[in-house]
């Protein structure tokens, strides 16, 4: 038999899970619904990946659109989602590196974007 490890979730109950077990598996046997709605997952206090294997005992919770720190991953992994189209679909174009975007702002780039505004 597999390895166990013991996940504690924020309503102090404890499940006991094969070592390497995801935080999506451990969101599944809660619930589908909270499966899909899952953005990301915290344990022992670290954002991680959904689909990271768990590899010792730990504390658990499981974000969604509801928690702020949950939006700002979000906000940030669409922010690299939409730099990398940008740059396939227009590989002359830089991001502008010399101005980080804000948290309230978006990537910005330098190059020939201007010619696709409409005159």
């Amino acid at each position: 038999m597999a390895e166990s490890i013991h996940v504690k979730l924020p309503d102090g109950s404890v499940k006991e899970v094969s070592k390497g077990t995801t935080a999506l598996d451990v969101a599944k046997l809660i619930s589908l619904r909270l499966a899909d709605a899952a953005l990301v997952a915290k344990t022992n206090g670290d954002l991680i990946d959904l689909t990271k294997p768990l590899e010792k005992d730990t504390d658990l919770r499981l974000l969604t659109d509801k928690d702020p720190e949950a939006l700002e991953v979000y906000r940030h992994s669409s922010a690299h989602l939409l730099a990398a189209a940008v740059l396939e679909l227009f590989p002359e174009t830089k991001l502008d590196t010399a101005r980080p975007p804000k948290a309230d702002s978006f990537t910005t780039f330098t190059g020939p974007l201007h010619s696709l505004r409409k005159t």
